[in-house]
């Protein structure tokens, strides 16, 4: 479905818009989607240069702007970005003997405690590194962070494309990392700065942002390749490259437009691997999306519930013990209680709906999924270990 929105007078850089910018929404009548998001889509629509806004299946509510939106502008608005600029999944082949995951969820390392290129001189995971790091940003390199964020190990489920799955040389049964992170405090300081000059208003020098931007895409790729090294080594595996990393936090130039992306993949000819939950299988997608999705797929199942509504849900329905052992049988590695409750798969929607809506509106063609073995999310501390430490 699509709507319209008019221009509304007001001053600012653009002046009023002589066209009104549209807002299209990928989904379909039985897809859950709160009229706050939508709400929020109309708003961003009514920004000066504002010309076309693309919402995904998986759409829900942000801070001042819309998660699983392609937003199109001849004004440059780093707001529309966010904070985690440069985040996204990237996906590692991995090979390993044996894949018990209580045995190897205990060997996962602590993905909190950033690497540092002096005190951790000897780690192997620094192979991944070539040139200099990002910006000299040193601050939680190698760390996996909060909130969505995650790293894990899967095994490669049946193959819906198999001609797209041998060019990525992936098959049934074959294990991968897939590793969910962005740019850290490097993303978050630059939007700061620019906030506390300029409020949400417009970047007044487009390349200087840009530039800035172009680093903390750079630091989240190569941070993916950290945390992946720093696991595939844990697990007595050699690492690999990515056959797929695609970036969801970001802003690019294209036919003259800024299209601003938050919580939304690149979707023109690349493949995307749309994240569903800890307790489900994660899709990836050959994507084909075109002018009017803004050339973005979704880039997960998308949130349902509030961090707070899933927070009291869950401890209502669900004990930390359940939570840590999924409905597909796999571990979860989560020390921090309130997390888990927050992250249960129950406040997400359903991925097979998100997917099925791609695939109605010919945005993306499935190629096989990722069914999660071991989901880290934070170090998970036994009491026997906490008893040593004091």
């Amino acid at each position: 479905m699509s709507t319209k929105v008019g221009c509304r007078a007001r001053r600012g850089p653009g002046g009023c818009r002589s066209v009104p910018a549209s807002v299209s929404v990928f989904s379909s009548p039985g897809s859950w989607i709160e009229s706050a998001a939508l709400d929020q889509c109309h708003q961003v629509a009514a920004l000066d240069g504002m010309t076309h806004v693309a919402a995904m299946p998986d759409l829900h509510p942000g801070k001042g702007a819309p998660i699983g939106a392609a937003m199109a502008s001849t004004v440059l608005y780093p707001f529309l970005v966010g904070s985690d600029i440069g985040c996204g999944i990237a996906v590692f082949p991995i090979a390993l003997r044996r894949a018990v995951p209580e045995r190897l969820a205990a060997r996962f390392p602590d993905l909190d405690r950033a690497l540092h290129p002096e005190r951790d001189a000897d780690d192997p995971a620094w192979s991944v590194l070539t040139g200099d790091v990002p910006a000299g940003h040193l601050d939680g390199l190698g760390t996996v962070g909060r909130g969505n964020h995650f790293v894990e190990l899967a095994r490669v489920g049946a193959l819906d494309a198999p001609e797209h799955a041998e060019r990525l040389g992936l098959a049934t049964g074959d294990l991968v990392l897939v590793v969910h992170s962005g740019s850290r405090g490097l993303g978050e300081r630059i939007l700061r700065e620019h906030t506390e000059a300029h409020g949400a208003g417009p970047a007044p020098e487009p390349d200087a942002y840009l530039a800035r931007h172009d680093d903390a895409v750079r630091w989240g790729s190569l941070n993916r390749r950290l945390l992946a090294a720093r696991v595939a080594y844990a697990l007595g595996a050699e690492p690999t490259e990515p056959v797929v990393d695609q970036c969801h936090n970001l802003v690019e130039l294209r036919d003259g437009h800024y299209l601003h992306r938050k919580g939304a993949a690149p979707g023109d000819g690349r493949d995307v691997l749309v994240a569903g939950t800890r307790g489900t299988p994660s899709y990836l997608v050959a994507a084909h999306a075109d002018a009017d999705a803004n050339h973005s797929v979704a880039h997960g199942a998308g949130r349902k519930m509030s961090r707070a509504d899933a927070l009291r849900r869950g401890k209502a329905k669900h004990t930390v013990e359940e939570l840590r052992r999924t409905p597909v049988g796999s571990i979860v590695v989560c020390g921090d209680r309130q997390l888990l409750f927050e992250e249960a798969p129950t406040a997400y929607k359903r991925i097979e709906q998100v997917i099925g809506d791609l695939v109605a509106h010919r945005l993306a063609t499935p190629v096989t999924t990722t069914v999660p073995l071991v989901t880290y999310k934070t170090p998970d501390v036994a009491p026997g270990r906490r008893r040593g430490r004091r």
